[in-house]
């Protein structure tokens, strides 16, 4: 789905850089995910919880997103697949300046779970949307 000139993918995860910073990248995707009608049922501040037990790490969040009519009927086909719904960005600085964002491939989900390639039509779009939002 996302362009391979622009993503590294490895084990069903698609690595996609950002051309802005962490805090930019991070309000940049929170805002797509809510103009689609995304819901966005949580956002973890990894690196705060970190520091919160004396440790350090670069600026990280982990995003929970998804939609419920396009999520229920992938679990439907297969319950286990709740278990990769909601779906996950994983926002990073993994060096000062450079911020990646990283993310299941719908395609992955569905061969893990051995769901219908039907049902890439319910994931895909949120792939596509990310890939959108960080190549700005």
């Amino acid at each position: 789905m996302v362009s391979e000139q622009s993503t590294q993918e490895s084990a069903g995860l698609v690595t996609l850089p950002s051309r802005w910073s962490y805090a930019d990248t991070l309000q940049r995707l929170l805002a797509a995910l809510a103009e689609h009608g995304i819901k966005v049922f949580t956002t973890i501040d990894q690196q705060a919880e970190a520091q919160v037990v004396g440790l350090a790490m670069p600026p990280t969040a982990l995003i929970l997103f998804g939609n419920p009519k396009a999520g229920t009927p992938v679990m439907l086909a297969n319950a286990a697949a709740g278990i990769d719904l909601p779906l996950k960005l994983l926002v990073t600085e993994t060096e000062p300046g450079r911020v990646e964002v990283i993310m299941n491939t719908a395609a992955y989900v569905l061969r893990r779970h051995a769901l219908p390639d039907a049902l890439l039509a319910n994931l895909a779009p949120a792939e596509r949307l990310i890939a959108a939002v960080l190549a700005g």
